[in-house]
């Protein structure tokens, strides 16, 4: 989809970027914070294909975005508070171990997202667009900045270079009413097998 063609409405946009997902295709689309790239999470050849677009190495794993319902309280606890979907404070990706992730995630996933260790990052967004399509879809999204491996990530829609656009199979097109004003990326929480927790990137 070429964001210059004719503009769809956001009801639209959302039919067609849960169509492409359902279709096991490549996506191009913002997030609460810097523009991504992703693909449903339970589709282990389109998670390839993401690090073939990338040109990134597999031992560098990628996270998915999930809506609030797709994740259960356990000892570790996940409630709103814990996540900071209601906080107001940056957006945070958390890091957990295989023994947590696999406790708490209700909705399979693809082997191939998990990191050498068995960890997988985990993200609840605080934007509408992502959360509609996760639940219209019933499954969580990869996501990973949307940039070659080893380029800038992108800090607004005009600076994703052409090359990686024309790699994805649907690209959702920049409507104003689903841009975050986040110019970065999330920041980043390892939780420890101990139950301590490692700021990775703030």
């Amino acid at each position: 989809m070429n964001p210059s063609a004719s503009t769809p409405t956001l009801e639209a946009t959302l039919d067609l970027t849960v169509d492409a997902q359902r279709a096991g295709k490549t996506l191009l689309y913002p997030t609460d914070t810097i523009w991504g790239i992703g693909c449903d999470a339970r589709r282990a050849d389109a998670v390839e294909r993401l690090y073939a677009i990338k040109e990134r190495d597999h031992s560098k794993s990628m996270l998915i975005l999930c809506a609030p319902e797709q994740v259960e309280c356990g000892e570790w606890r996940v409630g709103s508070e814990a996540w900071g979907i209601e906080s107001g404070e940056r957006p945070t990706t958390f890091i957990l171990p295989s023994s947590v992730w696999r406790a708490l995630l209700k909705v399979p996933v693809a082997d191939n997202l998990c990191a050498a260790d068995g960890s997988l990052g985990i993200r609840i967004p605080r934007h509408a667009f992502c959360q509609e399509v996760i639940r219209r879809l019933g499954a969580p999204l990869v996501s990973t900045s949307a940039n070659l491996s080893g380029r800038p990530s992108p800090r607004c829609y005009a600076d994703i270079e052409e090359a990686l656009r024309r790699r994805v199979d649907f690209c959702v097109p920049p409507l104003p009413p689903l841009l975050s004003e986040e110019t970065r990326g999330s920041r980043i929480v390892r939780l420890n097998t101990d139950g301590s927790a490692t700021l990775l990137r703030d």
